[in-house]
């Protein structure tokens, strides 16, 4: 049935129509989320089971940059679906994404490990992942136009505010799961196969959500549209291929998206895999401290879009850019701290230096798995540091001269690979292994988090610190990019900069930053990375962004 559009008031002042359309398009969107953070949950896992046979860091590495492909075909998915968005119809249209999203992320849970059947697990891995990303290319368009179509004048802001809430709402909603089904598998049956158990439940989610989104009626002013012939016919062209939109398009990626985007997947993954990966906080407490942080933070999207309907949405999304440049190094600095007490102090009080020739290093990343960094001896070394998650920093030698770690006052020169064979050679880098490994317990470096000193509430409070800034940057962000652009083109317009931005900059931000960490050493290094976009953005945005919340959109 359709949505009645006279429909009685609630008692919180929105119409039964109202919440029907915000629940459905909430819901919807909230279970593509789930889907597709899943896998970046997973990636530990994922990385076992499908990209084995590679060394550990060049493992989890390409597990993330396939979990970021279905990122960077998002941009694609904008362009196809947003296109039949503004010729065909809002509704339809994110009824197929969901179908395809909830089809791709059920096939996971049966695809054989790489062990089982070789390359080809990791290749239909990562073709699934491109058809997720396709799917929700064409998604988020679809569900913000649709709701901000839907709202009335003065309320854009709060109504597609329950919009944003569902990336964070889906990523809670998968944690929990994966914090539950650990809690009550056990660690090792999980690992094995229970990790397979949420992307096969997502059937029946899929079964939910298609139900919910078929009582839908066509957006009001689509379908006034569609009435009077005024749809577009070619809306790619008129979108990308006129200046006077075109432009529109750019400010928005580089003056409102970019940022809001890696300022998101640095709140929301970036600072789980620093917890897991670099402060070595086992990943339950991991999930739970960061489950604790959502809770606390999610509901802020709803005040900052119902702000924003006051004050603008330029004002919150650029005060959100500007604070994540200026406190993303502190911020994760007291998390380290927080998290793992011990390791900071161990790297202020006994700090690690490779002395090594700069050209005979090589980037501690290898795409294809078959590099052992095991030619030179600062390979060796590196390879050994990077593996552990050691912070060290570099110091350049004269060619020739064998590499050296220094811990503190410790000096251990690392093995020649010259004049070894095989196994002589493997003897010896075990040996350089375990005497670094010993010196660092030595100088106080753990080979864990320890329990009992995690400041937990710390922890929690800086993870919602850095969350606010994500429900600021993010909550005006749909009914922005709505108010931006012209009715009869707008799925495609605001779909493809909204994606670029999270599909491209967002998207490869985990992968980027890990690499970033891996090739120099330093644990905050690959925070340059979201501080430099979100810095970009906040001067684009406040000399060019133009404000819109009081904008008509009915034409």
């Amino acid at each position: 049935m359709a949505v009645e559009e006279n429909a009685t008031s609630t008692t919180h002042g929105l119409k039964q129509s109202e919440v029907k359309v915000i629940l459905a398009a909430s819901l919807g969107t909230m279970f593509e989320w789930y889907d597709f953070y899943l896998y970046g949950l997973l990636a530990s896992y994922i990385s076992v089971q499908f990209f084995s046979g590679v060394n550990e860091t060049t493992a989890f590495i390409l597990a993330l940059a396939a979990f970021a492909a279905g990122f960077a075909i998002r941009p694609f998915g904008a362009i196809v679906f947003g296109r039949i968005g503004d010729v065909v119809g809002r509704k339809n249209t994110f009824l197929v994404t969901m179908g395809l999203m909830g089809l791709s992320t059920f096939a996971v849970g049966f695809l054989p490990s790489y062990g089982a059947i070789g390359i080809a697990a990791p290749i239909i891995l990562v073709v699934l992942r491109l058809l997720q990303g396709l799917a929700v290319g064409g998604e988020y368009g679809g569900a913000a136009t649709y709701v901000a179509e839907h709202a009335p004048e003065g309320k854009r802001g709060f109504f597609t505010s329950f919009i944003q809430t569902t990336a964070t709402i889906g990523l809670f909603a998968a944690l929990l799961l994966v914090i539950g089904l650990r809690s009550v598998m056990g660690e090792e049956a999980f690992a094995s196969w229970g990790w397979r158990i949420p992307f096969l439940l997502s059937i029946f989610l899929l079964g939910i959500s298609l139900w919910i989104r078929l009582q839908l009626a066509e957006s009001p002013i689509f379908q006034k549209m569609k009435d009077e012939g005024a749809t577009s016919k070619a809306p790619l062209s008129e979108a990308f291929g006129r200046w006077s939109n075109l432009k529109y398009v750019l400010i928005a990626l580089l003056g409102g998206v970019a940022g809001q985007a890696v300022i998101g997947y640095t709140g929301q993954f970036y600072t789980l895999f620093y917890l897991e990966r670099i402060a070595d906080v086992d990943p339950a407490t991991s999930n739970i401290l960061l489950v604790i942080a959502l809770i606390i933070s999610t509901p802020t999207f709803v005040f900052f879009g119902w702000l924003s309907d006051r004050i603008g949405r330029k004002k919150i999304i650029m005060t959100a850019c500007i604070m994540a440049a200026l406190t993303l190094f502190p911020l994760f600095k007291a998390l380290t701290n927080a998290a793992n007490p011990d390791l900071a102090r161990a790297v202020q009080d006994a700090p690690v230096t490779v002395v090594a020739n700069g050209d005979e290093c090589s980037f501690q990343f290898d795409p294809i798995g078959k590099n052992t960094f095991d030619k030179t001896s600062c390979d060796i070394t590196k390879a050994y540091l990077a593996r552990n998650g050691i912070n060290y920093s570099n110091v350049n030698a004269s060619a020739g001269t064998l590499a050296e770690v220094r811990i503190g006052q410790t000096v251990i020169t690392a093995p020649d690979p010259s004049g070894h064979d095989e196994a002589g050679l493997a003897a010896e880098i075990a040996a350089f292994q375990g005497e670094v490994g010993d010196r660092l317990v030595a100088a106080g470096y753990p080979s864990e988090a320890d329990p009992d000193k995690i400041n937990r509430p710390l922890v929690i409070a800086i993870i919602v610190a850095i969350m606010l800034m994500v429900t600021a940057a993010y909550a005006p962000l749909a009914a922005m990019l709505v108010e931006l652009f012209p009715a009869r083109i707008r799925y495609t317009s605001m779909s493809l900069p909204y994606h670029i931005g999270n599909g491209w900059f967002g998207g490869f931000l985990p992968t980027t930053a890990f690499a970033m960490v891996a090739a120099t050493g330093n644990i905050y290094y690959g925070l340059w990375y979201p501080v430099l976009i979100a810095g970009m953005t906040a001067v684009v945005g406040i000399l060019f962004l133009p404000e819109t919340f009081r904008r008509k959109i009915d034409d």
